[in-house]
């Protein structure tokens, strides 16, 4: 499931992740071995928690469908991460709110587990703060996108790329290779990456979200396993 890279090929994805330079065009960093995982090609890397929205797998796509009465459902890794890339597409039904969750945690409330932690939003709203960074189940908003650019690298309706950097107490995000969130916290520094279906209410109309292309690539000995 595992394949270390060339540091060649390394120096090359990783270019955006250990640079203050400008972050439109990053240049090569430091040649160090990584590992990449491809996470949308099996359900072993997963785990679902909180809500009981619908999720399935084929041809590489993972799609969530949406449930009425079910609070926010979260299909997580297994695996933790530190420092890592992480980069995917999605596609999601208009009106349909979701996310992708880093460095992220779960607690047992009742008989719910409840995830929380950093989400990159997936937002469908007229706002389009798709890309932003929201704190789940903790702070709320923590980085709003405000550049015209950035609201407006969302494309409704399409396959969208998202691109996540997260190295010490520094966040970034890209939307379609539009930087939109540059967030500096230092609350969690490791934890699971998790796909979102949002909660619906009542709604009985089933929606749903996709995600293809899943990949991680952490830096060597960066992810301590063992926390869950």
């Amino acid at each position: 499931m595992r394949t270390l890279l060339a540091i060649t090929v390394a120096a090359m994805v990783l270019g955006g992740c250990s640079s203050d330079e400008e972050v439109t065009a990053p240049p090569p960093v430091e040649a160090l071995p990584h590992v990449e995982t491809l996470l949308s090609d099996s359900f072993v890397h997963w785990v679902q928690r909180g809500g009981l929205a619908s999720f399935s797998m084929e041809g590489g796509v993972i799609t969530g469908v949406t449930r009425p009465d079910q609070p926010n459902s979260f299909l997580c890794t297994r695996e933790t991460y530190r420092d890592f890339e992480l980069t995917l597409e999605f596609k999601v039904d208009a009106g349909l709110n979701s996310g992708v969750q880093v460095r992220s945690q779960w607690r047992q409330e009742g008989n719910l587990q409840r995830v929380y932690g950093y989400q990159v939003e997936i937002d469908t709203t007229e706002r389009r703060w798709t890309g932003g960074i929201f704190d789940e189940g903790r702070r709320g908003w923590l980085f709003s996108p405000t550049d015209p650019a950035a609201v407006n690298a969302f494309m409704p309706g399409e396959w969208n790329s998202m691109r996540v950097c997260c190295e010490g107490d520094r966040i970034r995000t890209w939307i379609n290779d539009v930087p939109v969130a540059d967030l500096v916290d230092a609350t969690t520094p490791r934890g699971f990456i998790a796909l979102q279906v949002h909660g619906v209410g009542s709604q009985r109309l089933p929606m749903k979200v996709q995600w293809r292309n899943v990949r991680v690539i952490e830096r060597q000995g960066s992810s301590p396993a063992g926390l869950r």
